[in-house]
C-alpha cells in the first residue's frame, strides 16, 4: 500500500460516494412496487433491501472485472481520469433523483469512464467490442425482455387466479412479492455494487497499487456493499414514487410479476458478467406488468420523459467526464477545482430537493410523482381524498366513473 497516494485516497472516497449514490438512485428498482401495493411498509422495504444489497455484493465479481478489465485499456488510464468519470457519474445520478426519472446508474458510470478515457488517452483506449456487447446491446434488450416476461407473467397469474379466493390470493401474491423484492435488492447488489468495485479496482490497477488484471480485494468488497446499502437504506423516494406510481397502478398480482421477471434478467446478466443497467429491466418489467393486467394503464408521458433520460445518460455522463478529465489535465489546481465544483453543485441539487420534500410518509401519494408526472395524470388516477391534489382535479374534466380506466389519456 506504499503507492496509495493522495490522489488516488480522492479516487477511492468519490468512488464510493458514487456507489452511496446509486444506492438511494436504485432503490426504487427494488422496492417501488412492494411499497405502493402495500405489502411492505416503506422504512421497512428500504431496510430489508439495504441488507440484501449487502449481501450480494458478496456473491459475484464478474461484473466488476467486466469494468475494471474488459471496457477500457488499464494502461492508459490515469487516477485522475477515474475521478473525472465519476464526478460525471455522481451528477447525472443526482439530477435525475432530483426530478424523479429513473435513469441508470450503470451507464452514467459507463459514459463518465468513457468519456473520460477518451479526453485522457483517445478512442483507441476504449474497447469498443466490450461497449457494445456487454452494455449497449445489453441496455436494449434488457427493458424488452423483462417488459415482455412480466406482461406474459402477469396474464398468466391473473388467470390462474380466477378460481381462487380473492382476499387469500391477494395475500399470497403481497406474500411473494416481499420475496421476489428481495430477490431483485440481492440481485441489485451483485450487478451494481461490482461496478464500483470495478472502477476502484481499475483505478488501483491505474495508481500502481494492484497489478494489472487484478480481482478486487476484499476491502474493496466490503467498502463498495456498505455503501450502497447505506444509499439503499436512505431511500431514493423520488424515484420510488415515480416507479411505484408514476408509470402505472399495480395491484400485488402485477407487482410479483414484475419484480419477479427483473430479477431473473439481472440475475442471469451478472452470472454473464453483463453490466445490465437494474433500472431499465424493472423499469421495463413494470410497464410489461401494467399492459399484462386488463384494463391496466401504463402512462406513456412518464414513460417517454423516463426513455428521453436513458438516452441521455451515457453521452451526458460523457461529456462531464471528459470536460472534468480536461481539468485535472492542469495539475492539482485543476483536480481541486473539479473537487469544489462537485461538493457545490451536490449541494445545490439538495438545497433543491429541500423545496418539495419526498420521503417515507408521502411517497404512496399519486399527486404529480416529484415533479416529473403531468396534471393530466390526475384525470387517469385520482388522488387519496384529502390531499391538496383535490383541487387540482376539480379542474380537470371528468373521464371516467371506472375505478380503473382501460386507457391513459396522457
Amino acid at each position: 500500500m506504499e503507492n496509495f497516494s493522495l490522489i488516488l485516497a480522492i479516487v477511492v472516497v468519490t468512488a464510493l460516494a458514487f456507489d452511496f449514490t446509486n444506492g438511494f438512485h436504485d432503490t426504487a428498482n427494488a422496492m417501488a412496487t412492494t411499497i405502493s401495493t402495500g405489502a411492505l411498509k416503506p422504512k421497512v422495504a428500504v431496510a430489508m433491501s439495504a441488507a440484501l444489497n449487502l449481501v450480494g455484493a458478496f456473491l459475484s465479481v464478474e461484473v466488476a472485472n467486466t469494468i475494471s478489465k474488459g471496457l477500457v485499456d488499464e494502461t492508459g488510464i490515469r487516477p485522475e481520469v477515474i475521478f473525472a468519470a465519476l464526478v460525471g457519474a455522481i451528477l447525472w445520478n443526482l439530477l435525475t433523483w432530483l426530478v424523479g426519472l429513473p435513469s441508470s446508474s450503470s451507464h452514467a458510470l459507463m459514459g463518465g469512464l468513457i468519456g473520460a478515457t477518451i479526453a485522457s488517452a483517445g478512442v483507441g483506449a476504449v474497447h469498443g467490442d466490450a461497449l457494445v456487447t456487454k452494455v449497449l446491446i445489453p441496455a436494449i434488450a434488457a427493458p424488452l425482455v423483462a417488459g415482455i416476461a412480466a406482461l406474459l407473467a402477469t396474464r398468466l397469474t391473473y388467470s390462474l387466479g380466477k378460481k381462487a379466493d380473492g382476499e387469500s390470493a391477494k395475500k399470497g401474491y403481497r406474500a411473494g412479492q416481499i420475496a421476489s423484492a428481495g430477490l431483485v435488492s440481492l440481485a441489485h447488489g451483485t450487478n451494481d455494487a461490482q461496478k464500483t468495485m470495478g472502477i476502484i479496482t481499475l483505478a488501483l490497477v491505474a495508481g500502481g497499487t494492484l497489478a494489472p488484471d487484478s480481482d478486487p480485494p476484499m476491502w474493496v468488497i466490503l467498502s463498495a456493499g456498505l455503501a450502497i446499502a447505506l444509499g439503499t437504506y436512505l431511500g431514493g423516494w423520488r424515484i420510488i414514487r415515480t416507479m411505484g406510481k408514476g408509470l402505472t397502478d399495480l395491484q400485488p398480482q402485477q407487482g410479483f410479476a414484475a419484480q419477479t421477471s427483473a430479477a431473473t434478467v439481472i440475475l442471469a446478466s451478472s452470472h454473464l458478467g453483463f453490466s445490465l443497467s437494474t433500472t431499465h429491466s424493472v423499469s421495463g418489467a413494470v410497464m410489461g406488468a401494467g399492459l399484462g393486467r386488463k384494463g391496466g394503464v401504463v402512462r406513456w408521458s412518464t414513460a417517454t420523459r423516463m426513455f428521453v433520460a436513458w438516452g441521455l445518460t451515457l453521452p451526458a455522463a460523457a461529456l462531464v467526464g471528459a470536460i472534468a478529465e480536461y481539468v485535472t489535465g492542469f495539475g492539482a489546481w485543476g483536480t481541486a477545482v473539479v473537487a469544489v465544483f462537485l461538493v457545490v453543485s451536490s449541494a445545490a441539487i439538495w438545497k433543491i430537493s429541500r423545496r418539495e420534500v419526498i420521503d417515507h410518509t408521502n411517497v404512496n401519494e399519486s399527486d404529480e410523482p416529484a415533479g416529473v408526472v403531468t396534471t393530466a395524470m390526475a384525470a387517469v388516477t385520482p388522488p387519496p381524498a384529502g390531499t391538496a391534489s383535490e383541487d387540482l382535479t376539480a379542474t380537470i374534466p371528468a373521464q371516467s366513473s371506472e375505478p380503473e380506466p382501460s386507457k391513459a389519456s396522457v
